[in-house]
């Protein structure tokens, strides 16, 4: 029963949809990017440098600067690496959202792209928008370009391809 699901998963994988990540509240947008994953669907998330993170700047750079000094103690070097880059950030959040060590998880992010920017084989195409994650603050939010760079990180032409490859 469990292998028809998958095959069933692979199969939809030919006809990616495309979410422009602008202006989107990072959470909200991950938990239904991680259900739409789960169902089957293939999705490419564009502009993931201008998802949105709600709270101060403060707090928002004190979470992910706490995450991202984690090491261990007798070997920092082998502790959790966590990225500096928005596109990493944004899909290390989508994968925690997703059933751990499983095949539905690798299925899923087998099916699941995240870019900086808008590649160019991507700009003719539609793109789709979450309406229930779209930021309506005007003041009290981040983007993850602002934390990035606050962490380090140094924009660079890099677009992430998914599975951990990088052109």
């Amino acid at each position: 029963m469990k292998q028809k699901d998958t095959n069933a998963a692979i199969e939809k994988r030919s006809a990616p949809v495309v979410i422009d990540g602008a202006n989107l509240v990072l959470g909200r947008m991950s938990s239904v990017i991680a259900k739409r994953l789960l169902q089957g669907e293939s999705i490419s998330l564009v502009n993931a440098e201008r998802v949105v993170v709600t709270g101060t700047k403060d707090s928002a750079m004190a979470k992910f600067k706490a995450r991202r000094e984690l090491t261990r103690k007798g070997f920092p070097e082998s502790g959790p690496q966590y990225s500096r880059t928005p596109d990493r950030m944004v899909w290390r959040c989508i994968r925690g959202m997703l059933p751990l060590k499983t095949k539905r998880e690798k299925y899923a992010l087998q099916n699941f792209r995240v870019y900086v920017g808008v590649p160019a084989e991507l700009k003719n195409s539609r793109h789709e928008r979450i309406p229930q994650a779209e930021n309506t603050l005007e003041k009290g939010f981040t983007t993850m370009l602002e934390i990035s760079t606050r962490l380090g990180y140094t924009q660079k032409k890099t677009v992430f391809i998914g599975g951990g490859e990088r052109a």
